[in-house]
């Protein structure tokens, strides 16, 4: 049995994998969308402050 995959992981996964957040595969507006756009920014913050570290 397979777990429904989860929004903000799928986020976190996408930003580490240079997806943009445009690139939000679920429905405006929605719970989902909404977590995906969380773990999206979170990695990607988290990125961009690593490079402006020059790390």
């Amino acid at each position: 049995m397979t777990a429904d995959p989860d929004p903000y992981e799928q986020g976190q996964s996408a930003a580490r994998d240079g997806i943009p957040a445009e690139a939000n595969p679920y429905q405006d507006g929605s719970e989902q969308h909404s977590l995906w756009a969380a773990g999206h920014e979170q990695i990607a913050t988290a990125i961009e402050a690593g490079e402006s570290e020059g790390t």
